[in-house]
């Protein structure tokens, strides 16, 4: 079976430098798409799915640090690379202070970039894998199957929603660890804002609900950090 191309957002305003760089990197087996400046990139990004965005930072109508940041709010792990002839310590430091992955500056050697590219997707790649390994969890008298999104307790189940399931793998996860908020709020609801924090107050006291019946297991609250699903060993 043919492996499936990974898919390349660039958004660079020089249209032969954007051209020839969409060309070495589609002879690389990848699937790119190419647009001009920072108001088509993010619609591009907002219409199609991609696997790493590529962004020129000094680009008409909007720049790529205001390009990175819109991105950002819609996909926060997205892996996300600076192509610019800007390097001043400071525009480094804003680019990593917007979540870069990486900073590179123009001219740069094609090579070099293909192999962080590679390197970066396949952490990202690794680290899915791993999130995503175990889907059966044994929660004290409670059988959970992530996959299925089914919560089992003497002969009765309950199906999760969407939230619930991923909110509780995390917990799974973590088991008698914390649980940073800012990671299960980024994770699951895409950003950390006070909106979505109240929301995710509210799906761990559903939780807490469905749980109740086994006096053993508990969710406990770390304030302003986070939550501990504590089990017994």
């Amino acid at each position: 079976m043919e492996k499936e191309k990974l898919k390349v957002l660039l958004v660079e305003d020089d249209s032969n430098f954007g051209q020839v760089l969409k060309n070495y990197l589609e002879l690389n087996d990848y699937i790119v798409e190419l647009a001009r400046d920072g108001i088509l990139g993010l619609a591009a990004f907002r219409r199609e799915k991609f696997d790493i965005c590529l962004l020129d930072v000094m680009m008409p109508n909007m720049d790529g640090f205001t390009l990175a940041e819109e991105i950002r709010n819609v996909d926060p792990e997205i892996p996300l690379f600076f192509l610019t002839a800007k390097s001043t310590k400071e525009d480094i430091l804003q680019g990593y202070k917007l979540g870069a992955d990486d900073y590179i500056n123009k001219p740069f050697d094609s090579e070099i970039l293909l192999q962080k590219i590679k390197a970066i997707l396949k952490r990202n790649q690794d680290m899915q894998e791993k999130q995503h390994a175990q889907i059966e969890f044994v929660i004290g008298q409670y059988q959970f199957n992530s996959k299925l999104r089914i919560l089992e307790h003497g002969g009765e189940s309950i199906t999760l929603s969407p939230k619930e399931n991923e909110l509780l793998t995390m917990l799974a996860e973590y088991r008698n660890d914390l649980l940073p908020r800012e990671a299960a709020l980024k994770r699951i609801w895409g950003s950390d804002t006070y909106f979505n924090g109240r929301s995710m107050d509210v799906y761990i006291a559903k939780l807490r609900k469905y749980l109740k019946a086994d006096s053993s297991v508990e969710i406990v609250n770390i304030h302003g950090n986070g939550f501990r699903l504590v089990v017994p060993e």
